[in-house]
């Protein structure tokens, strides 16, 4: 489970973002200001942090500033209204690794609170290279799925459909979150295209729509639970 703090004085905005993360299995420590961000940051351990640019007391980017003083390391993301190049440039400089602006498209704010957790735990997305789950065996260095012992025949974009789904083996994925992960971020988000790759994958692995791994959750999207 990914540790995440979270600092925002919003309080609506603070706890929007818990319960979407805590909903994705994250575990969410809040804190509604710059000084009380900063006695948590140095308290606990945390994969992840986000800090509001516009907090009391310190400001995100000076609470930034303030920990990379202290050499802590773990990646932070600013999240602002502040949209103007200069204001991402401050950040980043100051020690920020990463800038999203108000509001924001929820799918990619985890998306990408994702990518900073692998760099806080020293992964990457080559570090597994082989993953095994009840008879399905993906290699990721070959591209090459193993099911039941039988190689299967599958697509560039479907073998990344199904690594996906496997990395998050037990989590719903809403449609507009495969879009983004599988085919980019300016996918057109009324493509059917999900639907599409989702049977294919099905047929090609024998999985029954109802009663297969490959889940629907109608309406939203898809939950992968090995059989």
């Amino acid at each position: 489970m990914m540790n995440l703090l979270f600092v925002e004085d919003d309080e609506r905005v603070r706890h929007f973002v818990r319960r979407g993360l805590e909903a994705e299995g994250y575990r969410v420590t809040l804190a509604c200001d710059g000084s009380e961000g900063l006695e948590r940051a140095l308290l606990e351990e945390y994969d992840v942090m986000v800090f509001d640019v516009m907090l009391p007391d310190l400001d995100g980017r000076q609470l930034c500033s303030r920990l990379r003083e202290e050499k802590l390391t773990t990646p932070i993301m600013m999240l602002t209204a502040l949209d103007h190049t200069a204001d991402k440039v401050e950040a980043l400089r100051g020690g920020a690794d990463d800038y999203m602006t108000k509001p924001f498209d929820f799918d990619e704010f985890v998306a990408r609170i994702e990518a900073l957790g692998r760099r806080s735990r020293g992964r990457s997305v080559e570090q597994a290279k082989r993953v095994e789950l009840k008879g399905l065996c993906i290699d990721r260095e070959s591209m090459t799925v193993t099911f039941k012992q039988q190689i299967m025949a599958l697509t560039a974009k479907e073998f990344q459909l199904l690594d996906l789904f496997v990395e998050a083996h037990g989590k719903v994925l809403s449609r507009t979150r495969i879009l983004n992960k599988v085919w980019g971020y300016d996918s057109d988000p009324l493509t059917n295209v999900v639907d599409v790759y989702v049977r294919r994958l099905r047929t090609k692995m024998g999985w029954e729509a109802q009663t297969g791994w490959i889940q629907t959750i109608r309406s939203y999207g898809y939950i992968l639970h090995a059989r």
